[in-house]
């Protein structure tokens, strides 16, 4: 037993990161690789390189992870809004070059188990996981597990309309939760301030181009104390904290824990995230309270979520 091991491959929009993991969640090797966002066949390579990079003999199983609608039957990827890739089947390529069963998830359910699993949720029979990069994902454990829905496609948060006639989101609505509260957003509201505050850090650091203000800048202008990225980082926070209201009126999960930038900037988003969550959810003076904390897992969490699925899925 101790000796199965899977893979776990995390795939987003920027990159591919793949790791082999133990039953027990040890990583024991990794490789990260751009992803070929535009071209399919190139994916499909790079997915496969990805996972030759990491296998060994004591590999059973391969478990993918992918950002968007991912029909776990079958093994395809229906959707992603951040990508071009419609239809694209994972599974049956990498089962027929590795001769191995192969899992595919959405990449923030992936993590989100992962989390309940091994890191700030274990333990925990109901929880939420908030996975904040560029969008919004999301992952809901309930009775101790996996919450998939009538077709196998719940925990997509980030594209509830928070905001109707707001920015342009790559799911193809206006105003989604994920363009006014993730990554996006940040980047977004960076490049304003580039042009409006030219004696921001944010403009310092960005050279004055407007095209260089990534959500990455803005955080570390932030964290020099510039006033115009505080504001931002604030405000993203705030709708951050208000969608997780909403969702813990309907979940009423024990724990919310949160993944991706904001739960790697801590020091800077979690306040004030906790603070307009107290001030939105419903109930507050009467509801138990619901920790909200940051993930532990980092970075890995998608490929340890996946590999774990694709284990979990092979008869011992």
């Amino acid at each position: 037993m101790s000796a199965r091991r899977a893979v776990g491959i995390d795939v987003g929009g920027t990159k591919i990161a793949a790791a082999r993991i133990t039953m027990e969640g040890a990583v024991e090797a990794t490789t990260v690789a751009p992803t070929p966002a535009r071209d399919r066949d190139q994916a499909l390579a790079a997915i496969e390189a990805a996972a030759s990079a990491v296998i060994d003999d004591d590999v059973v199983a391969i478990g993918v992870g992918m950002a968007g609608l991912v029909d776990v039957r079958s093994g395809v990827l229906l959707s992603a809004p951040n990508l071009v890739w419609r239809n694209l089947s994972v599974s049956e390529g990498l089962g027929m070059k590795f001769e191995l069963p192969v899992t595919v998830d959405n990449d923030a359910t992936a993590a989100a188990w992962a989390e309940s699993r091994l890191g700030a949720s274990r333990g925990y029979e109901d929880s939420l996981f908030v996975g904040v990069g560029t969008g919004i994902g999301g992952g809901i454990v309930a009775g101790g597990a996996l919450l998939r829905g009538a077709h196998g496609l719940a925990g997509e948060i980030g594209h509830i309309i928070v905001e109707p006639g707001g920015p342009l989101c790559g799911c193809g609505n206006r105003g989604c939760w994920e363009q006014v509260a993730g990554g996006s957003a940040i980047a977004r509201a960076g490049r304003r301030a580039v042009t409006d505050e030219p004696g921001s850090t944010i403009a310092r650091l960005a050279g004055g181009d407007p095209r260089r203000a990534t959500g990455e800048l803005v955080t570390e202008a932030a964290r020099d104390g510039d006033a115009a990225a505080l504001v931002i980082v604030t405000t993203v926070a705030r709708r951050i904290g208000e969608g997780i209201a909403g969702l813990v009126n309907v979940l009423d999960p024990e724990i919310v824990v949160v993944g991706g930038g904001v739960g790697e900037s801590e020091d800077l988003l979690m306040g004030p995230l906790r603070d307009a969550y107290l001030a939105s959810v419903e109930g507050v003076d009467v509801r138990p309270e619901v920790a909200i904390v940051p993930a532990l897992l980092g970075n890995d969490a998608g490929a340890i979520g996946a590999a774990l699925l694709a284990l979990e899925a092979v008869p011992a």
